[in-house]
């Protein structure tokens, strides 16, 4: 007996209908059946088949417009369809092809060739779909292994200065609702969420000395410390995740600003890549509001006046006028996720 099968069969002569009913039946197919091509739509959508026999020639919607209708439907277009008509001519199963259909019986059928096509096409669709799902699990897989990388090397970089994890986590969904107020996809608003921490993951190779001095660093101090954005290239670039990958242009453009003033190439405007364009404006932020030991944090006002209206050091020229734009549309949203991830003053 044939493993079981969910099958719909669609034939507006009740005579045929039955029949086909008995035979699948007989050979244990779960069977249902439908009159007409309105009912047939009705039944495939509140319960998807796994496979549909359909008449052609129907009065009212044919068997073409269907098949038509089932495949522009998500709930079904993946259900093959097998159309069963009279009609032998050549054109007829061109144009059954055209609109979906994976095969094509004619009638009066040979009950062992439509029970070996059933069985086929029945086989072909549990390929597919335990294909899709073993491909579904292993990209969890690997994407849950990326994101476990990437809190990996975001911790160990704030580690190495005065950063916490409130600061990166802070950056990250800065950086998503940017993207959402850019009308970014969806993909990219992920992929940003978890690239977007790994901006300084450079400063891992910077001396503790320098890294972590108090007072005002020296000219070549600061040559070394710009470094950290080359750094951060060379140590996440070469790998094929779309978050390490989106990283790497973070890691080593979120110094680089508008007007071209930035480091560590002096990129100007587009040039820039936008996931850098995006951080950039979120790092200063979170800069601005946190505590150092040479500056006190600033209010969400005072830090939101500087990055609009510019105070001699930050200015609005640094900035790409649409994510400037952006900032200034979900600015709120920045003060709810610097309080909701508040340590005490922050750290950048």
């Amino acid at each position: 007996m044939a493993t079981m099968g969910k099958i719909l069969v669609v034939d507006d002569t009740s005579a045929s209908l039955k029949l086909l009913t008995e035979i699948l039946k007989s050979e244990g197919y779960q069977v249902r059946s439908a009159l007409s091509g309105e009912l047939a739509l009705q039944a495939a959508t509140l319960d998807p088949p796994e496979l549909i026999l359909l008449d052609i020639r129907m009065p009212g919607m044919d068997g073409y417009e269907v098949c038509r209708r089932l495949k522009a439907n998500s709930a079904t277009n993946n259900v093959p369809v097998i159309f069963l008509s009279a009609a032998s001519e050549i054109g007829d199963k061109i144009q059954g092809f055209k609109v979906g259909a994976v095969d094509y019986v004619t009638k009066p059928f040979q009950r062992e060739e439509l029970l070996a096509r059933v069985h086929t096409h029945l086989e072909l669709y549990r390929l597919r779909h335990h294909l899709g799902t073993l491909v579904e699990e292993r990209t969890h897989q690997i994407v849950e292994s990326h994101r476990e990388t990437i809190v990996t090397m975001t911790r160990a970089a704030s580690y190495k200065d005065e950063q916490t994890g409130f600061h990166v986590a802070r950056v990250s969904f800065y950086s998503t609702e940017v993207a959402k107020c850019l009308g970014m996809s969806a993909e990219f608003c992920d992929t940003i969420h978890y690239a977007s921490p790994m901006h300084d993951v450079g400063k891992i190779a910077i001396p503790d000395a320098i890294l972590n001095k108090p007072s005002k660093f020296e000219p070549h101090e600061w040559e070394i410390i710009k470094t950290h954005t080359t750094l951060g290239v060379q140590m996440l670039s070469g790998a094929n995740s779309p978050y390490l990958l989106m990283g790497a242009e973070i890691a080593g453009s979120h110094h680089e600003q508008w007007d071209g003033g930035g480091y560590p190439q002096g990129l100007k405007g587009e040039a820039i890549p936008l996931s850098a364009r995006i951080t950039q404006i979120c790092d200063v932020y979170d800069a601005l509001r946190s505590k150092r030991p040479y500056k006190d944090a600033y209010s969400h006002e005072r830090a939101s006046e500087i990055i609009l209206s510019g105070d001699g050091r930050t200015l609005p020229t640094h900035f790409d006028p649409a994510v400037l734009n952006a900032f200034k549309n979900c600015a709120e949203k920045f003060r709810e996720i610097f309080e909701r991830h508040s340590d005490e003053g922050g750290s950048a």
